[in-house]
């Protein structure tokens, strides 16, 4: 079985035109999950509903502890792109039974031409065939927290 923990970020993300801006909404890996006729186990909790860049120290200590204390061990963290190596190198630190793999998305998963779709199927497949550790996994390439490094010229994860 795998457990996913939501915390937010843009793939959450509903755009209202009026406010020409974003909000972090309800989580969409259940509905993206469904609609791939995902046929594995799985289990939902949404731990957070913020922007990676509002995440405030006790957050991170929340998903940190809500990852380390958890049964399962094939765990995916839903988490904004902004902070996600953040919270990735603090999970490494203090995980290392467990296979734990961190995704998001450039765009929101509501519109059309996201990569929420194609992050978090790649993610599912990495949760299952990973070795325990801590992982990022973005682009279609998977990283190690102290080997990556977001792109904001080319809005795409690299090793560094």
């Amino acid at each position: 079985m795998i457990r996913i923990f939501t915390t937010g970020g843009t793939i959450d993300k509903i755009y209202f035109d009026r406010k020409n801006a974003f909000q972090v909404g309800e989580p969409q890996i259940v509905e993206l999950l469904q609609e791939a006729n995902i046929g594995l186990e799985y289990e939902t909790t949404s731990i957070l509903r913020k922007d990676s860049l509002d995440l405030t120290d006790a957050d991170r200590r929340l998903i940190v502890d809500t990852v380390r204390t958890d049964p399962a061990d094939r765990i995916l963290v839903t988490h904004g792109t902004d902070t996600m190596i953040e919270t990735a190198r603090l999970l490494a630190a203090a995980v290392a039974d467990k296979t734990v793999i961190l995704v998001g998305a450039m765009q929101p998963a509501r519109i059309r031409s996201s990569d929420a779709e194609f992050n978090i199927g790649f993610a599912v497949a990495a949760v299952q065939l990973l070795p325990h550790g801590v992982y990022i996994a973005m682009n279609g390439q998977v990283f190690t927290p102290d080997k990556v490094r977001k792109n904001l010229e080319l809005n795409r994860f690299e090793q560094t």
